[in-house]
C-alpha cells in the first residue's frame, strides 16, 4: 500500500494525524531508488506516520496544508536531481522536460526548490520543525559557488530559514531525530545528531572541531574559498572527520556534525527490504508514468559510497568514499521478485550502484582509521593497500542469472576499468563480455590528455588503451562482435583548446564514436568546482586554466563530435583559432577514421538505439 498522498489515504489508514510531511520535488515512486521513498519507509518501519507531498504547487500554501497540521515536522527535499541541475543544461538554457515528473512534463518543479518549498512549510505552519536534506541540501550545507548567478551562496540551512539540515544517507540520522522530537526535545536543541547540520549562536571550538575560513572571506577571496573547500574535502570521513563550523556573523554560525558511519551489509539488507510498492503511485497512469523510473524498475541496486574520487562527482561529498553492500541473498530474493511483476521481460537492467564493480571499502585500514585524507585510492595509479577482488561481485551475477524467469543481467553502472586492469584475475572481465554486454559496453575515460586526467582525478590514456586492447582481445577470444562506447567531458578545468584538439585527434585514430558527451557541469561541493570558479588546485593552490567563455566551451564539445556535419563550421573555427589549419584536412577531410573498425563501428541511429536500449539514455552527474 502507498503511503497517503491526500487526507482521504489519512481517511482510510484510520489516522486523525501524519507525524511527518515529506515533501519532494519528484513525483512519488515508491522504489528505494527515490530517497523519498526510502526515508518515508524507514520512518514507517518506526512507527511513525509519513504523508508524501510530491509536487506542490509551491504558490501558495494551500498544497502544504493538504495533511493538516503534522506532529512532528516537516521533511523537505528537491528530488533526486538538485533543482536546477533539473532545471537548467549546462548552458542555462530551460529544460523542456523533467524525466521525473508525470509524462516527463517540464514546469511544476521550483528553481531552489528547497528554499521554496521550505518558505511555504514556514508560512503554513510557523511553530512546526522544518527539516530539509537529500542533494540539494547535502551538496550546499555550507557556503558554496552557484553555476547559475555565478557567485558564492551561504549554507542553504540559512537561505531557507529550515531548522535542521540532514546531509548524505539520511536513514540513521533522520530515525535519531525522529525520536528525539517524539520525545519532546525542541528541534532547536537537537544539535548532537551525527550527518546534520544546524545554526547555532556561538560555538566553543574544541580537538574535534574544525574552524573554516568565514563566509565574508570566502566571498570575497578564492584563495579563502579554495582553502575552505580544501579543509572540508578532507573532513567528510565518518572515522577520522571533525565538526565543522562556518561563520556568518557575531551571532550566526553553521555546524555542520561530523558524517554519520555508513550502512553496514544487514542494515542495507533491511533498508531494501522494507514493504515498496516499487511502482509510481497509479496517480500518473493517466499522464504516461514517471520516465525515470522504467530506467530503474527492472534494475537491481548492490551497493553504496565510491572510493573512485573522480573530481567531478559529488558522491564523495555525498555518499563518501567508504563502500557498502547488499548481502547476495537480499539481491537474488529482489530479483525473484521482479520476476513475478506482470511487465517483467526477463531482463535485470542493472546490478550496481555508484560505481558497480566496488562492492567493498577499498582496503581493510579504512575501517580503523578511514579513508585517507591526502591520498586517492585509485590515483595516480591504485594504491598498494587496496584490496583489488571481484569474487564477491561475480557470485552475485551467477547467482541472479541462474534465477529461473531471468534472461539476462545487464551491467549499466559505470564500470571502473581502472581498477578492473589492476585485478590479476581476468575471470571477471571474461563474465562481463559473455554475459552482461549486448553489443556495447559504456566506459567512463573522460579525457585522454594526461594533463586534463590529472585535474580529473583520472588513469591515465593508457590505462585506457590497455583496457580497450584487453576487451577487444576477449571479445575475439569468445566470438563475440561487441564494442567500446567512451563517455567523455568537454571543458573541464585544466582543459586548453589544445587538449580538445588532441581528444578529437585520438578519437581520429581509434575510431570511436561517442554517443554521449557532456560539457563540464559546475555543481557544487566538487572539487572540479572549486577549480572551475577560483581557477585554483585547492590542494596546491597553483592556477588552472579554466574555459568559461561560451565560445570555447562550444568549440570544446564540437571538437569531440567533429564527425558530425553540423558542427563543421565550429570546429573549423576552433582550429583556426588554435593556429592547427593543418589538422582541418585530417578531422574533416577524410571519412577514414584511422584504426577503422578497431573499437566501435556502431555510428548513427543504430548506435543511439542501442545506447538507448542498453544503458537507458542520458547519463547524469551531480
Amino acid at each position: 500500500m502507498f503511503l497517503p498522498v491526500c487526507k482521504e489515504d489519512m481517511k482510510n489508514r484510520g489516522w486523525d494525524q501524519v507525524d511527518f510531511v515529506l515533501i519532494t520535488g519528484d513525483a512519488y515512486v515508491d522504489h528505494h531508488s527515490f530517497g523519498t521513498a526510502i526515508i518515508s519507509r524507514v520512518l514507517e518501519n518506526r512507527g511513525y506516520k509519513v504523508g508524501i507531498l510530491a509536487r506542490p504547487d509551491y504558490k501558495s500554501t494551500v498544497d502544504f496544508k493538504r495533511f493538516g497540521k503534522p506532529r512532528l515536522g516537516f521533511l523537505i527535499n528537491s528530488g533526486t536531481v538538485d533543482s536546477m541541475v533539473n532545471n537548467y543544461s549546462v548552458f542555462r538554457h530551460k529544460r523542456k522536460t523533467d524525466e521525473y515528473g508525470p509524462g516527463g512534463k517540464a514546469g511544476a518543479r521550483p528553481d531552489r526548490a528547497v528554499i521554496v518549498y521550505s518558505n511555504r512549510a514556514r508560512e503554513s505552519y510557523k511553530d512546526v520543525p522544518v527539516i530539509i536534506g537529500g542533494i540539494e541540501a547535502s551538496l550546499r550545507r555550507l557556503g558554496h559557488y552557484d553555476y547559475w548567478s555565478d557567485k558564492v551562496r551561504r549554507s542553504i540551512l540559512l537561505d531557507s530559514k529550515a531548522d535542521l539540515l540532514i546531509y548524505g544517507m539520511g536513514e540513521r540520522a533522520v530515525v535519531e531525530v525522529a525520536d528525539a522530537l517524539d520525545s519532546g526535545i525542541d528541534i532547536k536543541d537537537i544539535t548532537w545528531v551525527k550527518g546534520t547540520c544546524y545554526k547555532a549562536k556561538h560555538v566553543a571550538p574544541d580537538s574535534d572541531t574544525m574552524i573554516l575560513p568565514e563566509f565574508r572571506e570566502i566571498v570575497s577571496s578564492k584563495e579563502a574559498y579554495a582553502k575552505s573547500f580544501a579543509m572540508t574535502y578532507r573532513s567528510n570521513d565518518y572515522i577520522n572527520g571533525k565538526r565543522l563550523v562556518e561563520k556568518y556573523d557575531e551571532s550566526t554560525y553553521v555546524v555542520v556534525n561530523e558524517p554519520q558511519a555508513p550502512l553496514e551489509r544487514e542494515e542495507l539488507d533491511r533498508v531494501y527490504e522494507l514493504p515498496y510498492e516499487n511502482e509510481a503511485h497509479p496517480m500518473y497512469e493517466k499522464d504516461g508514468g514517471i520516465p525515470a523510473f522504467r530506467e530503474v524498475k527492472f534494475s537491481l541496486v548492490s551497493s553504496r559510497g565510491c572510493f573512485g574520487g573522480c573530481s567531478f562527482c559529488a558522491l564523495t561529498y555525498h555518499q563518501g568514499r567508504q563502500v557498502r553492500s547488499r548481502s547476495k541473498e537480499s539481491l537474488v530474493e529482489e530479483a525473484k521478485a521482479l520476476v513475478s511483476k506482470p511487465d517483467f521481460k526477463g531482463y535485470i537492467h542493472d546490478v550496481g550502484g555508484p560505481t558497480a564493480n566496488f562492492r567493498t571499502p577499498a582496503c581493510k585500514k579504512q575501517l580503523k582509521s578511514g579513508v585517507c585524507k591526502t591520498k586517492d585510492c585509485l590515483y595516480p595509479a591504485p594504491c598498494k593497500n587496496m584490496d583489488v577482488d571481484h569474487k564477491d561481485y561475480l557470485d552475485v551475477l551467477r547467482a541472479i542469472r541462474s534465477v529461473d524467469g531471468i534472461k539476462k543481467v545487464f551491467i549499466r553502472s559505470g564500470i571502473r576499468y581502472d581498477y578492473l586492469m589492476a585485478d590479476t584475475d581476468d575471470s571477471f572481465l571474461e563474465e562481463l563480455c559473455k554475459y552482461h554486454v549486448s553489443g556495447t559496453l559504456k566506459v567512463a575515460p573522460e579525457h585522454i590528455s594526461d594533463k586534463v586526467l590529472y585535474y580529473m582525478r583520472k588513469p591515465g590514456k593508457k590505462v585506457f588503451t590497455d583496457f580497450a586492447d584487453k576487451y577487444k582481445q576477449l571479445n575475439e577470444k569468445l566470438g563475440l562482435k561487441q564494442y567500446l562506447i567512451p563517455y567523455l567531458i568537454s571543458s573541464h578545468p585544466g582543459s586548453t583548446l589544445e587538449d580538445a584538439i588532441e581528444l578529437a585527434l585520438f578519437l581520429k585514430e581509434y575510431g570511436f564514436i561517442p554517443d554521449q558527451v557532456q560539457d563540464f557541469y559546475p555543481t557544487p561541493a566538487t572539487l572540479s568546482t572549486c577549480m572551475y570558479y577560483t581557477e585554483l588546485d585547492p590542494f596546491t593552490m597553483k592556477p588552472v586554466y579554466v574555459a568559461k567563455s561560451m565560445e570555447e566551451k562550444k568549440m570544446q564539445r564540437a571538437l569531440i563530435h567533429y564527425n558530425r556535419p553540423e558542427n563543421k563550421t565550429t570546429v573549423i573555427k576552433a582550429l583556426q583559432k588554435a593556429g592547427r589549419e593543418d589538422l582541418i584536412p585530417i578531422l574533416l577531410g577524410s571519412k577514414n577514421r584511422g584504426r577503422k573498425n578497431e573499437y566501435n563501428q556502431r555510428t548513427g541511429r543504430n548506435n543511439r538505439r542501442k545506447q538507448e536500449t542498453v544503458s537507458g539514455g542520458k547519463r547524469q552527474r551531480h
